[in-house]
């Protein structure tokens, strides 16, 4: 489970990049209808059904005055069912569907392969219809790690509350907890692990793909590989003045690279509102290491809260995973299906041949829609849970 700093940052580097560049060669070339601000080289598919994913802005009140300065108006993209314009009586469950880091919500869209592959599904009988929520994460640091604090911001509230009371009242949804699910994919992997740990009123099944981030432990300076050098000092002269000087600040919730991973864990995980510029604590601050830094860290790893959540993982009524062979991820996600087995947690965990980015919009299209149709109820039902808070 140990890990160091600096193997961290190059892995979920190169995972965010590589996921960049799978992604960008699989997209036609730029159009003038794609939406501004997607990524340099995304676009829509050309042929997919008009008017099959509305994109709009959710103001988050609980992401207003996060220290890092993001907007609290999210864009978020929406995908309804073929029969939704035409079936006015309808009712529909929802799937939230958390990107991974490094890219944002628009660009998932491709990932997943929504709206066609999703489409094709649903007209093959494969898939039932359902509204997929694609939520924007990307921050200042390029992800929010689905996390609360008062640098990031509380996305966790966000993401459970105001996200599922926006959607429930504005789209014609089955709005139980019995026909809610939540997925996602690496940082959105954990994000699901996460939020269903802690929210398991609002979901009642899960599917994490390729999750990130399941154990989290800083060591100190020589320790294993050793620990990454501390750039907090070069970080804090580029955000002098906001956004304008830097590699590693991105502007307007967009841009930037993938180097940023471990401030934005740090924004996440050790907030320090008193520490302007960065309002963080690092594990190492000029080459001097901090237990209790690196101990917060540690507590939000999946692998270590595990055993306080039990109970919430066993009133889901569906839980599944997957991950690579290929995968760097592939050894902490064994450990966590081998933990959620040893607490008797129900659960199905798969792996496949490949790396953390070459078969996402295939899993997605042949596990995670299927999952979803046959685990979430199509069908008003009356809930013994109490719906999402406004």
């Amino acid at each position: 489970m140990k890990s160091t700093l600096s193997l961290r940052v190059a892995i979920m580097a190169g995972l965010s990049a590589g996921l960049a560049g799978w992604l960008f060669s699989q997209t036609p070339a730029p159009q003038a209808e794609a939406q501004k601000g997607a990524p340099k080289g995304f676009a829509p598919d050309p042929n997919a059904r008009p008017n099959a994913v509305e994109h709009i802005k959710v103001h988050g009140k609980s992401l207003e005055g996060n220290l890092l300065g993001d907007s609290p108006d999210r864009d978020v993209f929406v995908y309804l069912p073929p029969s939704y314009q035409t079936n006015r009586n309808q009712r529909y469950p929802v799937v939230y569907l958390l990107h991974g880091y490094g890219l944002n919500a628009e660009a998932y869209l491709a990932a997943f392969g929504i709206p066609t592959r999703v489409d094709k599904d649903i007209a093959a009988g494969t898939s039932k219809e359902m509204i997929l929520v694609n939520p924007d994460a990307f921050n200042k640091y390029n992800g929010s790690m689905y996390s609360s604090s008062p640098t990031n911001g509380d996305w966790e509230t966000f993401i459970t509350q105001e996200l599922v009371a926006y959607i429930d009242s504005h789209y014609r949804t089955l709005a139980t907890r019995e026909s809610r699910g939540l997925g996602g994919h690496s940082m959105g992997g954990y994000g699901t692990w996460r939020l269903a740990m802690k929210y398991p009123q609002v979901y009642s099944s899960i599917y994490a793909m390729s999750s990130c981030c399941l154990m989290n432990n800083p060591q100190p300076p020589g320790a294993g590989r050793g620990a990454a050098a501390p750039a907090a000092a070069k970080q804090a002269a580029a955000d002098k003045g906001g956004d304008k000087g830097g590699k590693g600040a991105a502007k307007g919730g967009r841009g930037g690279g993938f180097g940023n991973v471990q401030f934005a864990e740090a924004a996440a995980w050790s907030s320090n509102p008193k520490k302007p510029p960065l309002f963080f604590d690092q594990p190492t601050e000029d080459g001097k290491f901090n237990p209790a830094v690196a101990a917060k860290w540690v507590a939000n790893s999946p692998l270590a809260m595990v055993d306080q959540y039990l109970g919430s993982l066993k009133t889901l009524k569906a839980i599944a995973m997957d991950v690579g062979l290929q995968d760097t991820l592939a050894g902490s996600n064994q450990q966590f299906d081998a933990i959620l087995t040893q607490f008797d947690i129900a659960h199905t965990y798969e792996t496949y041949e490949g790396d953390h980015t070459n078969h996402v919009k295939d899993r997605f299209e042949q596990k995670v829609l299927p999952f979803f149709t046959a685990n979430l109820s199509f069908a008003p039902v009356k809930s013994h849970t109490k719906p999402a808070k406004p």
